[in-house]
Parts: structure tokens; sequence; C-alpha cells
């Protein structure tokens, strides 16, 4: 989760932005008691002002504070954070539970069936589907430089290789793969763990499907996936070596 100073400049920001109307350390003060912290009202007049220097804030006469719109930023920033952390650790959880072995099972599946999915898109993809791939490739680029998640975005571009394969038990096959609802969310977070991307992959199997290049297609796949092989074993040797050689995650 946040940080604890994070988490307060949070709850502050959190507070001001839920009022319609401008608040008091009086109403703050309130507020973040709900949330676990015993601060006196003296304490949160002083971060007030702060933020008002930071220009977080801006106070109205006697009234109270509003946010500013750079205060909103800073909200949508510290909330984005939280969200993408809660559901890193919930996601490690369920990575736990899942195992190494049953990742790469599944990882294993999706080469020898996306590898030919990829190999028969280059042959049937329309000019429609191309220009699908490439605007799930555009968002996708904006929302790693936005540190948002990508993980609805690789569904996405992968489905679309599916549907221009025109190939429907292959494509079955795949929904099957796919119907374990994390897989992608957990790969995100692995790959975040090991510092990994999959954009210029993704770029890369793109260019080979565009240029109805099938057998290049297949390989620009196939590394694709072999990347992900790599990063969930990486993943679980940096695990083994935080806990001192004791392996915690499920094998």
């Amino acid at each position: 989760m946040l940080h604890e100073k994070q988490r307060l400049l949070f709850f502050v920001l959190k507070a001001i932005d839920n009022s319609q109307v401008p608040v008091g350390s009086g109403y703050i003060r309130n507020n973040l008691q709900i949330q676990g912290f015993d601060i006196s009202e003296a304490t949160v007049g002083r971060m007030l002002r702060q933020l008002d220097i930071k220009e977080y804030t801006e106070k109205i006469g006697f009234k109270g504070r509003t946010l500013t719109p750079k205060g909103k930023i800073k909200l949508e920033e510290l909330e984005r954070e939280n969200t993408i952390n809660y559901y890193g650790k919930e996601l490690l959880n369920v990575i736990r539970v899942t195992g190494k072995q049953e990742l790469l099972d599944a990882l294993m599946a999706r080469k020898a069936i996306e590898s030919q999915l990829a190999k028969l898109a280059a042959m049937y993809i329309t000019d429609e589907e191309l220009q699908e791939m490439k605007q799930v490739i555009k968002r996708q680029q904006k929302h790693v430089n936005e540190g948002i998640s990508i993980a609805e975005d690789d569904v996405e571009f992968h489905k679309i290789i599916s549907k221009a394969a025109r190939n429907r038990v292959l494509d079955a096959a795949m929904d099957l793969i796919r119907q374990h609802g994390q897989l992608s969310p957990m790969l995100e977070y692995i790959r975040k763990e090991v510092k990994s991307s999959v954009l210029l992959d993704h770029k890369n199997i793109y260019k080979a499907i565009a240029s109805r290049k099938p057998e290049m297609a297949e390989e620009a796949m196939v590394r694709h996936i072999e990347k992900l092989e790599r990063d969930v074993k990486k993943y679980w040797e940096i695990v083994y070596e935080k806990n001192n050689g004791i392996d915690i995650v499920k094998n």
C-alpha cells in the first residue's frame, strides 16, 4: 500500500475532494479519525498550510479549503498508486496459489496455439483488424506512459489475432486458456517485479502480421511467449532469494 505519509496525504485530499463545499480542519480531522489517524486539529491546520504552499489546496476566505486542479491531479496519482499496490498484493496471493509450473504450463500451451494463430492472422487479417491492432498498441503505449494497467490491452491485442486467424478450433482453445481470468494481470504483475515489458513484443508481432509474413509472425509470437516464460522463472528466483533460499511460493 502507500507509505504512511502518502496515505495521510491521500485521505486529506480525498476528504476535501468529497465535499461539495470548502472544508476546514475539524471536518478533515473527523474524516482522518475514521481512517485510523489520531491527529489534532492544529496538526491538520499546519498540513493544510503546507498544501496551500504546494498549490494542492486553495483557501476560500473563512469557509475552508477546496482542491486546486494541481491537487486533483495529485489525488488521482495517489489513488492510482494505491489501486495498483492493492491489486499487486491481491495478485501476489493468486500467484502463490497458482504456482510456477501451472503458469509455465499455460504459457507452453499459449506458445503452441498462439504461434499458429499469429501465422494464420498474417495470411487472413483484414485492413480493419490491422487498424484495431494499431489502436490497441497506441492505447497500450499511453497506459504504459501513465503507469496504468495494460492487462486489458494485452487481452484485446491477442483476441484480435485469434479472430483474424479464422480458425474456430484454435480460437476456442485460446478461450479455454483465457478462462483463467487472472492470467494477464498475474503476468503483468510479474513483469513489473522483474522490470520487463511486452510493448516492443506487441509492436514486432504487429509489424510481422501487417507485412503479411506468416513465418515472421509465428517467430515473433514464439519470442514473445518465451520472454514471458523467462519472466516467470526470473520472478521465482527473485522470490527465492528474497526469502533466504526458502521458496515460500508454491512450485
